[in-house]
């Protein structure tokens, strides 16, 4: 199965590195046996610890945000600027996950080429509405305006809806003008929003230490509010294992296949 073509769980493509590249990713050794881990905000109940996983192992991660409701506002509001900041200054790579975390589906056949968008946070939060392509351009392209507000830096115009999965049309629309989709492969599923009396930590690190391989595209999230018993902790001992298995990291835009996917 190709992991960079849009459907179901597993669609993605991205861009070339940008040419405001960071320093600190440019210098970056090159990976021999990769994987590639995203993180989408979720609530960033866990955001920290996680950042702080990544420096002590040295892993540069790609993050696809959206400004989902936090403990101290949005994902991309005043409290969290001073995190996107110190993100880039460490070289990892970003993304669009949608400002509003939009849930696409398909429209009606006579209501074509449009989408049936529902939005789970902002002003139309739990609306059902029709889009047209400018309409999910200009919503994936919102986190870019604020990021660069933040950061000072544009996104890697590399995106990921909500949910993993959306109507075909909707991966063209974003497409042409200019966003690539980026999903994950089924062993990159790391499991952190399942329950976890029925998928422990144990077990899902298990099953991910013995079914990743190289290439896989690995999906976890900065915090997720349902699970009771939290994942983030277990991301150390998944890195430090496929660390121990000769794997490294590497960020979406790295991924030669992906630049070979570009026009």
């Amino acid at each position: 199965m190709n992991p960079f073509l849009p459907g179901a769980l597993v669609a993605a493509a991205v861009s070339l590195l940008p040419a405001t590249a960071t320093p600190q990713r440019a210098a970056q050794v090159s990976c021999s046996n990769p994987v590639y881990l995203t993180l989408d905000t979720g609530n960033m109940r866990h955001a920290e610890l996680i950042a702080g996983i990544l420096q002590r192992r040295g892993v540069r991660a790609t993050f696809f945000l959206a400004n989902e409701d936090t403990s101290s506002g949005g994902a991309l509001g005043l409290r969290w600027e001073a995190y996107w900041k110190e993100r880039v200054k460490e070289g990892h790579a970003f993304g669009s996950h949608t400002y509003d975390h939009v849930y696409f589906s398909a429209a009606a056949p006579d209501a074509s080429p449009t989408l049936r968008a529902r939005p789970q946070f902002g002003e139309q939060a739990g609306q059902t509405s029709a889009w047209d392509r400018d309409a999910v351009c200009r919503e994936i392209g919102r986190v870019d305006e604020r990021f660069r507000q933040v950061t000072g830096r544009p996104l890697d115009r590399v995106w990921r809806v909500p949910g993993g999965r959306g109507p075909k049309i909707l991966f063209e629309m974003a497409s042409s003008c200019g966003w690539q989709h980026v999903g994950w492969t089924p062993a990159g599923f790391l499991g952190d929003e399942l329950p976890s009396d029925r998928h422990p930590n144990q077990a899902l690190l298990a099953r991910a230490l013995a079914s990743i391989r190289s290439g896989d595209i690995l999906m976890a999230h900065l915090g997720i509010r349902s699970r009771k018993d939290p994942y983030a902790p277990t991301l150390d001992a998944l890195i430090a294992g496929l660390q121990a298995r000769g794997f490294c990291f590497a960020t979406i835009p790295e991924n030669p296949s992906f630049v070979a996917s570009r026009p």
